[in-house]
């Protein structure tokens, strides 16, 4: 497997998070099958209940790994919120599972944008993320954490969950050894969980339309919540990103267009050029004879008087989307 690391800091000693790939991790090279994890994983999902199951491997995985908490969160169908659903912590550690209940993505869509992509990531030091994840930082500081090891859960090619170590006591780098270990572990739970008929409650059945989600929109000085429908387009501005509205001007939000590519729905957003992303349902002409030379191709949008560029390796995909 190849591993990715993902300077984000030049100062010596660990970067304060690497992105590591999670597809065909390695199996370990083990001496008792008690040390392999996904042997322990797949007694615990063969013998119990799912949700028991996954209990029981975060507590054995948690304490394998030496951390002070293991814990697991899922995602809405629509992966618009997420909420924590298991948790295993050491001694006199505190609690979290109670918290984050239904909680809208931006949240975390810093971790998102590498999560959907497939990647692990290893926080090595919380203290020193960076700014676009300032959201996120603040709510693992408020737990006490010092590094953080995020594991995506998929089935079936689509992001489900995500489960995790959390070190309170030091900052620490779990090895990549342990972390292609806690990768075939949460593959196990993708298919445990997700992959045959599972109890859930109604939270975790239903999709953030049906409970009225929004996402929301860090502008200069407030946060303001707008329905996702609402989002018309969006383009890159630097480190920030202007978003048009349905029925109103455009908007500045104070994260780069990389965090929003992460976070919306490519069942209802496509990306059409390096610095834009429109909503499906608002475009209503695509012009493929614009320009002096005739040769550009543009979309217009609805309720919006300017013309957005489409670059040639979106528009095989954006013909397709639109069935032209």
């Amino acid at each position: 497997m190849n591993e990715q690391l993902h300077r984000s800091d030049h100062s010596i000693g660990l970067p304060p998070y690497e992105l590591i790939a999670t597809n065909e991790p390695p199996c370990p090279a083990v001496a008792q099958p008690t040390r392999d994890w996904a042997y322990l994983a797949a007694t615990h999902l063969i013998g119990s209940p799912a949700n028991a199951a996954i209990a029981a491997i975060l507590e054995e995985t948690g304490k394998l790994a030496g951390a002070d908490r293991a814990w697991m969160f899922e995602y809405t169908d629509d992966l618009l919120r997420f909420r924590n659903t298991d948790e295993w912590v050491r001694g006199e550690v505190s609690s979290h599972v109670g918290d984050l209940q239904q909680t809208p993505v931006t949240m975390i869509g810093w971790l998102h944008q590498w999560l959907v992509a497939g990647k692990a990531v290893m926080i090595n030091d919380v203290a020193r993320l960076p700014r676009p994840a300032r959201a996120l930082q603040a709510e693992m500081l408020r737990q006490n954490d010092k590094s953080v090891l995020c594991v995506p859960v998929f089935h079936e090619g689509t992001l489900r969950g995500c489960i995790g170590f959390d070190a309170t006591r030091a900052v620490r780098r779990w090895p990549v050894e342990e972390i292609h270990q806690l990768v075939r572990c949460a593959k196990l739970i993708g298919i445990a969980r997700y992959g045959r008929t599972r109890d859930r409650d109604d939270a975790g059945a239903t999709t953030s339309a049906e409970t009225g989600a929004l996402v929301h929109l860090h502008m200069p000085g407030r946060t303001r919540g707008v329905p996702l429908s609402a989002i018309v387009g969006l383009r890159s501005a630097k480190d920030y990103t202007q978003v048009w509205l349905k029925d109103e001007a455009a908007v500045l939000d104070l994260r780069p267009l990389s965090f929003w590519i992460g976070l919306l729905p490519k069942a209802n957003f496509l990306r059409i050029h390096r610095t834009a992303v429109v909503n499906l349902s608002h475009v209503t002409e695509l012009d493929r004879h614009s320009g002096p030379t005739k040769q550009a191709w543009v979309v217009r949008l609805r309720r919006t008087d300017e013309s957005w560029t489409v670059s040639r390796p979106y528009r095989q995909e954006l013909r397709s989307r639109l069935g032209i």
